[in-house]
């Protein structure tokens, strides 16, 4: 089962709100989903209009759910350091994947 974090829609017309859920990625966008990790009223224009469970932001993408461009930059507006952490987790295995190569091309070069 693939996941992946992203905004489920929500609403009436011309007042939608929006969820930050982990979902299988064959359930539709306004389907079904495992867990709700925050909400967005961008028409709010009182008080709190978003809010993020960042702990379990990490908690799933650590379990290798992926995440939607657009629930990425949600999620780097109202929780930072979760993003921050995740952009350094994949520099470090895209440096580890990089090691690699040099290492099987030393390989290569010296047989």
């Amino acid at each position: 089962m693939a996941l992946k974090i992203r905004l489920r829609q929500q609403g009436r017309t011309n007042h939608t709100t929006y969820r930050l859920v982990v979902t299988d990625t064959r359930h539709p966008r306004d389907g079904k989903y495992i867990e709700k990790l925050g909400w967005s009223r961008p028409f709010d224009k009182v008080g709190q209009s978003a809010e993020v469970n960042g702990e379990r932001v990490a908690y799933w993408l650590g379990q290798g759910a992926q995440i939607s461009d657009n629930a990425k930059l949600f999620v780097a507006k109202n929780a930072p350091a979760v993003m921050k952490e995740y952009q350094q987790s994949l520099e470090k295995k895209k440096q580890k994947i990089c090691e690699k190569r040099r290492e099987r091309r030393k390989g290569a070069k010296l047989a």
